[in-house]
């Protein structure tokens, strides 16, 4: 059973994700407590304003996020990326709901695909939800107003957008790793920056795409998340369209056993600068890897637990947008 699970890794993509034992002790505290903090400043933020229609739209928009991360991308030097998603997913819903729904796609990600380490995990919201989700919703805002109201401004604003998330991100996990004493700063900060700029690249042109689809499709939600900070998120009108995304994600997935099998941009510099072997092991397993242990054949084992996953995080948002929308109802 060991090999199986050995050479399903090779078809599912690499951990992308900060794991235990690039961060100390302190730092990674630093990071829940932060994470926490936010997180629930999120959800008292989004509980305002999140209306019945947009509650089904995080789960499926969770799902796609999900998704489209098993996918990883062949760039230059030998690495690959895929998409993070918190810009595309600000743009569409605001920052705050965004934060909510990378946080559950981050979380399902280390619990249960041991995806990034359970200390480390507050980081990996941080950089992955939180930062991406700000830093693409206020570049997209003032690009747009640079640019102009045209769809031609919705895709270029849609692509620095997407690169700038994530160059932000990189380089907060360098400054992680420095404060970790696991890279020096000068180290980490060029390497992180270099390797990532090619990755926010695939990162801005599937955001511009995505965007350039839906404002041809639906142009009210691009209007709809771009209202404010604070605004009510978009919504799907119709259950067809919630089908339609959870649908391309599940086919996103059925295509997953064709990713790159090419380090990821951290995954490439630790090894690089020699911390990589600092990597720990998860405590515990459930679908390692990607992988469904229980199915021998490896590209069966990708699929099935990539639609696992597809739907817990789809469940865990919608539950958690239901249930923060019942609770302020209750409230009011």
């Amino acid at each position: 059973m060991a090999h199986l699970i050995l050479a399903s890794s090779f078809l599912s993509p690499p951990a992308l994700h900060i794991p235990d034992g690039f961060l100390s002790l302190p730092v990674a505290i630093v990071g829940w407590l932060l994470a926490a903090v936010i997180v629930r400043w999120a959800l008292r933020r989004t509980g305002e304003h999140l209306g019945e229609r947009q509650v089904p739209l995080m789960g499926v928009l969770a799902a796609f996020i999900f998704a489209a991360q098993m996918l990883n991308f062949p760039v230059a030097g030998g690495t690959s990326g895929h998409l993070l998603g918190g810009a595309l997913a600000a743009i569409l819903m605001g920052p705050w709901t965004a934060t909510l729904i990378m946080t559950c796609v981050v979380a399902v990600q280390a619990l249960v695909f041991q995806d990034g380490g359970l200390l480390a995990l507050g980081w990996n919201t941080l950089n992955m939800g939180v930062l991406t989700a700000f830093t693409g919703y206020f570049v997209y805002r003032g690009a747009r107003r640079g640019f102009g109201a045209s769809q031609a401004g919705s895709v270029g604003a849609g692509l620095a957008a997407g690169w700038l998330s994530v160059m932000v991100g990189a380089a907060a996990t360098a400054v992680e790793l420095a404060a970790s004493g696991t890279s020096p700063l000068s180290v980490a900060l060029p390497a992180m920056a270099g390797v990532h700029a090619l990755i926010g690249i695939g990162e801005g042109l599937i955001t511009a795409s995505a965007l350039a689809l839906i404002g041809r499709s639906r142009p009210d939600l691009l209007q709809a998340g771009a209202s404010s900070t604070a605004g009510r998120p978009a919504a799907a009108r119709s259950a067809a369209a919630l089908w339609v995304v959870l649908l391309l994600a599940l086919l996103l997935v059925a295509i997953s056993p064709l990713a790159s099998d090419r380090p990821d941009g951290l995954e490439w510099v630790a090894k690089q600068e020699g911390f990589g072997d600092r990597a720990l092991d998860p405590s515990y397993e459930v679908l390692p890897d990607y992988s469904a242990p229980f199915v021998e054949n490896q590209t069966a084992s990708t699929i099935l637990a990539g639609v696992l996953g597809v739907l817990v995080v789809t469940g865990a948002a919608y539950v958690v947008g239901q249930m923060r929308r019942r609770r302020e109802r209750t409230q009011g």
